[in-house]
């Protein structure tokens, strides 16, 4: 297998605010999302497991149904299948997110959710 490079990988505007590259494998998803300040993914769920890594500038997670995360660059979040979350940046950021198994509403289109912010 050969090395990949995101800066080689294609930015698939969603919104004018949420930009997205994505890597697939047989079993998991890799996604790395610009937001700029103000951005809202709105809430969603989802039957994979996620772990958000922020690599540049400051997220709020709202998770379930009462609990808020603010994440910082090096803070990483795990959420569990099947629980709602919404995320909202507080500042232009960078989160790398890693799915299991593969997003694969996401390779059929089914993102709507994601277009709207």
């Amino acid at each position: 297998m050969e090395a990949k490079r995101w800066r080689d990988e294609p930015v698939e505007q969603l919104s004018p605010s949420i930009g997205r590259r994505m890597l697939h494998t047989e079993t998991m998803t890799i996604a790395w999302i610009t937001l700029a300040k103000g951005a809202v993914v709105p809430r969603h769920e989802h039957t994979n497991e996620q772990i958000a890594t922020v690599l540049e500038g400051r997220l709020r997670f709202l998770i379930g149904d009462e609990r808020e995360l603010v994440a910082d660059a090096g803070d990483s979040i795990p959420l569990e299948a099947g629980v709602p979350h919404e995320v909202e940046a507080l500042e232009d950021s960078i989160v790398l997110d890693v799915f299991s198994p593969v997003r694969e509403d996401w390779l059929r289109g089914e993102d709507a959710y994601l277009r709207s912010g």
